[in-house]
């Protein structure tokens, strides 16, 4: 948590923290770490310690807003298959299904490639491809609930979906839900990174971590680390990520045991 902490800090507090601009050149190509430069210089003299910091609150804007967008799709998508049911059912599963077949690094690939490289057009590709899962997931845990008395009750008094939806079902199911989410927030994060690496993520001269580790990488050839610090801290905040979506489980868990 505390890592977790810091980095929203650094994406809050960006322009009062990094000492110097996102694309501004200080100095000469991959200087060492010094007083002037905590972490050295990249590939072409920006300040590497300023880049992570404003790469931070990109990466994060980014992989946050997708992952929030794509739960708010493959949530109401996966309920109203369960509650409607039959040939809509059927429909939004079957198509779930046919997108999950594609590998989604090579789906993203080609519709970026086709489509206008901007933030906006990133986010809502990443929130397609994302959301297949967050439908299995809902609709899974929404079909143990639905044949539920007190969701049955609810349908007998003439309640509508809508009121099912978000009176009956969400609230029986937002642990796994909130579980999922910040799994795939995690997955985000390394999923951005990938396609930053690969050139159809975050465009130059904007920073994300991902693009850095490309920028740099040649660097490690000449014993240059500045491709090691942005990839240190895409494995650090993934990790942490993880390890407080497992406390929160098991916290959760314990609670209901303990009340049992």
């Amino acid at each position: 948590m505390c890592v977790i902490l810091f980095v929203l800090v650094l994406c809050i507090f960006a322009g009062y923290i990094a000492p110097y601009g996102e694309a501004e050149i200080v100095g000469d190509i991959w200087e060492p770490a010094s007083r002037t430069h905590l972490l050295g210089t990249d590939n072409l003299g920006r300040d590497m310690f300023s880049r992570l910091v404003y790469g931070a609150r990109t990466t994060v804007l980014v992989a946050i807003t997708a992952s929030v967008l794509s739960f708010m799709v493959g949530m109401f998508l996966s309920f109203l298959a369960v509650v409607i049911g039959g040939w809509c059912d059927q429909i939004l599963s079957r198509l779930n299904d046919l997108m999950l077949a594609i590998p989604t690094l090579v789906f993203a690939l080609v519709v970026l490639a086709a489509l206008p490289q901007n933030i906006a057009v990133l986010i809502i590709v990443m929130a397609i491809i994302d959301q297949t899962r967050v439908f299995r997931l809902g609709r899974a845990v929404a079909t143990d609930v639905i044949v539920m008395d007190f969701v049955e009750a609810a349908r007998l008094r003439g309640e509508k979906w809508a009121w099912i939806v978000f009176r009956e079902i969400l609230p029986n199911v937002l642990t796994p839900l909130i579980a999922e989410f910040g799994l795939r927030f995690a997955y985000a994060i390394l999923f951005l990174s990938s396609l930053s690496f690969l050139g159809l993520g975050i465009q130059p001269p904007q920073a994300d971590w991902g693009s850095m580790v490309k920028d740099n990488k040649d660097g490690l050839i000449f014993l240059v680390p500045a491709a090691l610090y942005p990839g240190a801290v895409i494995a650090l905040l993934a990790v942490s990520v993880n390890m407080v979506v497992d406390w929160m489980l098991n916290r959760t868990a314990s609670l209901k045991g303990g009340r049992g």
